[in-house]
């Protein structure tokens, strides 16, 4: 399954089964923020005493790849595939750096 990489920064809610605030920075610069379970995000036991930045994924389907203009090789990634993660702001398509995209299990 393909994800993006992004930062834990901080533990959000102890309410089942514990939230985190993630942040995901695009290929234009621009900071994407999200809120999401923690064992969506991360295979560690994290708590609201635990150390941050953490590293992070969030799977996503990769619509489309290209290199643009000034040769970076880019994707166009969904988070709503497979299980409909969207941002703080509802926005669910990021272009991202190809690199960024990394297969999980």
């Amino acid at each position: 399954m393909n994800a993006i990489r992004i930062s834990i920064i901080a533990f959000a809610d102890d309410g089942f089964p514990g939230w985190v605030e993630c942040e995901m920075v695009d290929a234009d610069g621009a900071v994407h923020q999200f809120v999401e379970k923690v064992s969506v995000v991360s295979n560690e036991y994290l708590q609201h005493d635990s150390e941050y930045p953490r590293d992070g994924t969030i799977a996503c389907g990769v619509k489309s790849n290209w290199t643009d203009d000034l040769g970076r090789d880019l994707s166009r990634v969904d988070t709503s595939q497979p299980w409909g993660i969207e941002s703080k702001a509802g926005i669910t398509e990021f272009v991202v750096f190809s690199n960024c995209i990394h297969q999980i299990e």
